[in-house]
Order: C-alpha cells, then structure tokens, then sequence
C-alpha cells in the first residue's frame, strides 16, 4: 500500500516545564529496544496504545537542559506507530497536554528546529508501506 505524508498524522505532547511542543521520547534504555520504548513513551506521556515500526523514520538532536543546568546535545529517532487505542489513564496524564497534528501542522507548531526539519523532510517523501 502507498501512503502519502497526508495520510500521516502526529501526536504532539507538551513539555512539562516550558509547555512547548514536542514528540514523546525517552532517554534510551540498554534492554529495550528503540522502537518499543517509542511506544512506551507514547503510552506513559499521552495515554496511546499501539505498535511502534522498527524501521525509523529518521533522526534529529536538540540541546536538553538537565536538571543541574548543564546541557547535553540529545539525538532523538523517530519511529512511526499504528495507534490501536487510547487509554483511559496513563503515568504522566495532567501532567501535559497532547494534540494530533498533520506533518505541516506538526512542522510549525515544534521550537525544535531538527525536528521540524524531519517534519517536513517526511511531508516531501513519499512512504511505501507492505501490508
């Protein structure tokens, strides 16, 4: 099946100190894999239920702010999910608030500028999905 970057859409989340929009993510765990803690994260920050693809979409970094005030250059993959259902409660629910957005919306609405990049690189590209 052949998807177009219109058929796509993106959870956008908060973040919890500046209430900026971002993707949910996770600092990396050494017995998971990437893609399953993409769902999980997706899970734990928005309440989603869902399989997240192997493949990645791509890759993008940001400065983070640690909680002692150094930064730390972050590199952030992004996987795309199949969402199969919404929880009724979550670990981090009232804690940010989530928003469905298209990849131009989504590419607009990100402070990120790598991530906004990756948006609109996948808006460009056409997907291939082997169903």
């Amino acid at each position: 099946m052949t998807a177009s970057a219109n058929d796509l859409m993106v959870l956008l989340v908060t973040k919890r100190r500046s209430g900026r929009w971002v993707i949910p993510k996770g600092w990396a765990e050494p017995d998971l894999l990437p893609h399953l803690l993409a769902a999980r994260e997706a899970f734990e920050e928005a309440g989603i239920l869902g399989e997240a693809e192997p493949n990645a979409i791509g890759a993008y970094t940001y400065r983070k702010r640690l909680p002692d005030g150094r930064r730390a250059i972050c590199e952030v993959t992004v996987f795309p999910m199949r969402v199969v259902g919404f929880a009724e409660t979550w670990p981090e629910q009232g804690q940010r608030r989530s928003r469905w957005a298209t990849l131009d919306e989504a590419a607009s609405l990100v402070e990120e500028p790598g991530l906004a990049k990756l948006l609109w690189q996948v808006t460009s590209t056409p997907l291939t999905n082997e169903q």
